[in-house]
C-alpha cells in the first residue's frame, strides 16, 4: 500500500545522526523532488528504519572513482541534500518505492560508527548568507517572468513550472525548486548545492532558465 505523508518542518536535532544514501551523480536540492527504487539490503533496512523516525535521509554525491569501494564506504560529497519522505511504498518482495521532497542543505562533519548495515553520519545544516533584501526581490522577479515566458514555449509542464516558481515566497528558495526542475547536470547542482549564497543561486539558475528559453524561442540578444 502507498502511504502519503505531509512534509512537516525539518527538525534539526535528526542530523546528529543521520542515515545516509550514497548516489552517484545524484544532487539532491531544497525543494525537489527524487524517486527512489530501494532493493539492496542495507537500503531497505535504511527506509524501514527513516519511515519508524524522522523519514528524513541524506543523498550523498559518491565522489568519482567510488566502484571499487561502492559496497564499503567510499567517498562522498561532504555537503549534500536532506531528502524527506513523502511517499512510500513496499512492494511484496521488500523493495521500496520511494519519493523524497529536498529539504534542507547540510555538510557532513564526520561519520558514526553505526551497528546498522546502512552509513550514519553527524551533519549541521548550511543556513543562507545575509543578501540585499532588495536586490533578492529583483532577481526574484527576474526568475518568474523568465520562468513565465519558459512556461508558454515548453511543449508539457507549463502550468507546473508557474505554479512551482510561485510555491516558495523566499527567493532563495525559489532558485532552489527551479534549478532543482531544470538543470540536469550533476556538477551544476553539486554546485548549486554548495552555495549559501541565494544571489549566487539566482544568478545562476536566471542565466540557466534564460539559456534554456533562447534555445526553445532564438533570441538575438540576452534575455533578462
Amino acid at each position: 500500500m502507498r502511504n502519503v505523508r505531509e512534509t512537516a518542518a525539518f527538525d534539526p536535532s535528526a542530523l546528529s545522526s543521520l542515515p545516509i544514501f550514497p548516489l552517484p551523480n545524484c544532487v539532491l536540492l531544497p525543494g525537489g523532488l527524487l524517486p527512489l527504487h530501494v532493493f539492496e539490503p542495507r537500503y531497505r533496512e535504511l527506509t524501514r528504519d527513516c519511515l519508524a523516525s524522522h523519514q528524513l535521509i541524506g543523498v550523498a554525491r559518491l565522489r568519482p572513482g567510488y566502484e571499487s569501494t561502492y559496497y564499503g564506504r567510499p567517498p562522498v560529497y561532504e555537503r549534500c541534500g536532506v531528502g524527506k519522505i513523502i511517499c512510500s511504498e513496499e512492494l511484496p518482495d521488500g523493495r521500496f518505492a520511494l519519493l523524497l521532497r529536498g529539504v534542507a542543505r547540510v555538510e557532513i562533519t564526520r561519520e558514526l560508527a553505526s551497528e546498522r548495515l546502512y552509513r550514519v553520519v553527524e551533519a549541521h545544516e548550511l543556513c543562507d548568507a545575509a543578501v540585499d533584501p532588495n536586490d533578492a526581490r529583483t532577481h526574484h522577479h527576474k526568475l518568474l517572468t523568465l520562468c513565465d515566458r519558459l512556461a508558454e514555449v515548453i511543449e508539457e509542464g507549463g502550468a507546473q513550472l508557474r505554479e512551482l516558481a510561485r510555491t516558495f515566497e523566499s527567493p532563495g528558495a525559489c532558485a532552489d525548486a527551479i534549478a532543482a526542475a531544470l538543470i540536469m547536470d550533476a556538477d551544476a547542482r553539486q554546485e548549486l548545492l554548495e552555495a549559501c549564497d541565494p544571489m549566487i543561486r539566482l544568478q545562476r539558475t536566471l542565466g540557466h532558465v534564460s539559456h534554456l528559453l533562447c534555445e526553445l524561442a532564438p533570441c538575438n540578444e540576452s534575455v533578462n
